[in-house]
């Protein structure tokens, strides 16, 4: 997830964040080195998986704004007030948000009038044979990738939450399988 062309996404998405943003699916801390400083206020960070934050510290130690790091899962109520964030973030998280929509309708919730999620998402792929086999491989992915679902329509799913999507991009990315590598980025609005 470290390789140029996903860095590249990365900076793209990443760039536009500003305010106090969330970002949901922390991970490793890869987005850290994507924000940009003199826009960012406060970044709070949401991941359930107790193993990353190993791999988090030296990151966060260097970064030249707050950051908050909290142990939760995005899919339940978050302890944040109502239209709290200008900002919320997700990259390569969406696959694997047991709840997904329960994850989208608290972004809403917790985004300012005017906020934006930002995010670049693997998913389902619009070629039938690719989709056959991301719905065939989902149940070992699930397994083996920490609960990722290789055939989630995330356009379908954000369209179907609280938040409009105001600009949507889908390709393949470059030097990955089809089956893993068909992506969306986008921002919705609130």
């Amino acid at each position: 997830m470290a390789r140029p062309s996903i860095a590249e996404l990365r900076r793209r998405v990443i760039g536009q964040a500003r305010g106090r943003v969330l970002e949901i699916g922390f991970g490793t801390g890869l987005n850290l080195p994507f924000y940009a400083a003199d826009r960012v206020e406060l970044l709070v960070a949401v991941e359930p998986n107790a193993g990353m934050s190993r791999w988090t510290r030296q990151r966060v130690a260097t970064a030249s704004f707050p950051v908050e790091q909290h142990r939760l899962d995005a899919a339940g109520r978050l302890p944040f007030e109502d239209e709290s964030f200008d900002t919320v973030v997700s990259t390569w998280t969406m696959c694997s948000i047991r709840d997904l929509p329960a994850a989208l309708a608290e972004a809403h919730r917790v985004l300012k009038r005017g906020g934006k999620l930002l995010f670049v998402e693997h998913g389902l792929s619009p070629e039938g044979r690719v989709a056959r086999w991301q719905r065939r491989l989902t149940p070992i992915f699930r397994i083996v990738g920490d609960g990722c679902h290789l055939d989630r329509d995330i356009e379908a799913i954000v369209r179907a939450s609280p938040l409009r999507i105001e600009a949507m991009e889908k390709f393949y990315l470059e030097d990955t399988p089809k089956v893993g590598g068909y992506t969306y980025r986008g921002v919705a609005g609130k």
